[in-house]
């Protein structure tokens, strides 16, 4: 049996996954370079936010599994992926 937070982290994927095939859809339907560099915009925005919220939920559940040295090295890397995203 999957734990109450794998799956959420499997919902949270797999809406990220729908709204990236609507938004394609959408990009397709619109037959716009303006429409498209718009929606690409919002997904943008909508990318991280899954992002963070996948590495939240998988970080609560290890919080008791693994020591505190181990858990500031995991934040600092997600940390640094943002980082390095920056503009």
């Amino acid at each position: 049996m999957m734990s109450s937070l794998l799956l959420a982290i499997v919902f949270l994927r797999i809406l990220s996954g729908s709204i990236e095939i609507f938004a394609a859809f959408l990009i397709y339907r619109f037959n716009s370079l303006e429409h498209a560099l718009k929606i690409n915009a919002v997904l943008a925005t909508i990318g991280p936010l899954i992002f963070l919220g996948a590495m939240y939920l998988g970080l609560t559940g290890l919080t008791q599994k693994i020591n505190y040295n181990k858990m500031i090295f995991v934040y600092l890397g997600a940390a640094l992926i943002f980082w390095g995203l920056r503009r």
